[in-house]
């Protein structure tokens, strides 16, 4: 079993801080690129790009990558409750696929949160939304096949299909996908290439593939997993939990007490079991060895971080590959930095990942002042 390590991509801002504006850096594409280069300079096999109204636009970002990258794949997501359809989208796919000469793939995200939902104009109940992501795959998955397609069902009626441009990757760019309902799971089963789960303790992650594995078995189908988590390394334990309390050091207990009203509403199985890990309390975030849910006090979805040494970290992925885990989607904040420091102590403990022999990598990553002048800068011309 190959492993595939990724990184995130925050088309929605950055910080050195959780809920601290101060300390957060602009969102634009000058920024994006240097992580992208970055991550792909130090051999990560892909970048996350997100959706959601407080993001910058997925499928534009990709597209700019195209030319200041040349290996990371990138995946990129697709809410389908929230697109023109599964026509539109394959022949959008099948471009951008062509664009990145085949380094595509697709994060399908059924839902949202409610008030993203009602500014889109999407008035769909959480299973509905996973009722119409199964049409909306069917639909997608026969035209990038090359079929032509007559379907009518409850939430599209399609007359003689076609998608014209065929995508680099045969049959379609493979479609990834994380949700802990019964629904999602069943979606999963049925639809999807790799399963992602946020990152829970080990029985919970075990329970959610064995549930999968088995749904997947009626369609006669596989399905890889993959796990959507946090990372705060540095080279001491010490220096590693200095530095996640550090990272919410700026959070009072009202902002938090808000952010737990607003998750209260959310109708996301996956953001409930988040949630119930810590239940708003700043002084239970170590939920087992090393896994710490102290970003999910006010972060909405993945909230909880692997936090160590190098060795420690390494360790505790490894006993989630031998769950079955085979792709690690990591984030850090800030994320420039962050990918750079996490490959350079613990890409070299990873099965597959070779230590790194890249020179001159140091003139990409910027930190405090430096990083500010130098981006600003840049803005600039």
């Amino acid at each position: 079993m190959s492993l595939n390590v990724f990184w995130f991509l925050p088309t929605g801002g950055d910080s050195r801080y959780l809920g601290e504006l101060s300390a957060s850096r602009p969102v634009n594409n000058a920024y994006l690129r240097q992580i992208a280069t970055t991550a792909e300079q130090f051999g990560y096999d892909g970048l996350l790009i997100p959706t959601g109204s407080g993001n910058l636009d997925p499928f534009i970002t990709a597209a700019s990558l195209a030319t200041v990258t040349s290996k990371i794949k990138l995946l990129v997501a697709l809410r389908t409750s929230a697109t023109g359809g599964p026509v539109v989208l394959a022949r959008q796919a099948a471009t951008l696929d062509d664009v990145l000469n085949g380094r595509l793939i697709l994060n399908v995200v059924p839902g949202a949160y409610a008030e993203e939902l009602a500014a889109d104009g999407i008035s769909l109940s959480h299973d509905e939304r996973y009722e119409l992501a199964d049409e909306f795959l069917t639909i997608y998955k026969k035209l990038l096949s090359g079929e032509t397609v007559d379907f009518n069902g409850r939430y599209f009626n399609i007359k003689n299909a076609k998608n014209l441009f065929p995508s680099v990757t045969k049959p379609y760019p493979p479609l990834y996908f994380g949700g802990s309902s019964d629904v999602g799971h069943e979606l999963a089963a049925k639809h999807i290439d790799a399963y992602l789960t946020w990152g829970e303790p080990l029985d919970a992650v075990a329970q959610k593939i064995a549930d999968v594995r088995k749904r997947a078995e009626k369609y006669g189908r596989t399905v890889k997993f993959g796990l959507r988590i946090h990372v705060i390394v540095r080279e001491t334990e010490k220096e590693a939990w200095e530095a996640a309390d550090k990272l919410i050091s700026k959070l009072d207990d009202s902002t938090i007490a808000k952010a737990q009203k607003n998750f209260a509403l959310i109708d996301s199985v996956g953001q409930q079991r988040i949630t119930s890990l810590h239940n708003g309390d700043k002084n239970k975030l170590e939920i087992a060895p090393n896994l710490w849910v102290g970003i999910g006090l006010v972060r909405r979805g993945a909230g909880t971080a692997l936090v160590g040494n190098p060795q420690n970290v390494a360790d505790r992925l490894k006993e989630y590959i031998a769950l079955g885990i085979d792709t690690f989607v990591l984030s850090g904040y800030p994320h420039l930095e962050e990918a750079a420091r996490f490959a350079e102590l613990v890409f070299p403990l990873l099965p597959g990942k070779e230590p790194l022999s890249v020179g001159g990598l140091e003139s990409h990553i910027f930190t405090g002042s430096a990083f500010s002048s130098r981006f600003s800068s840049e803005r600039a011309s």
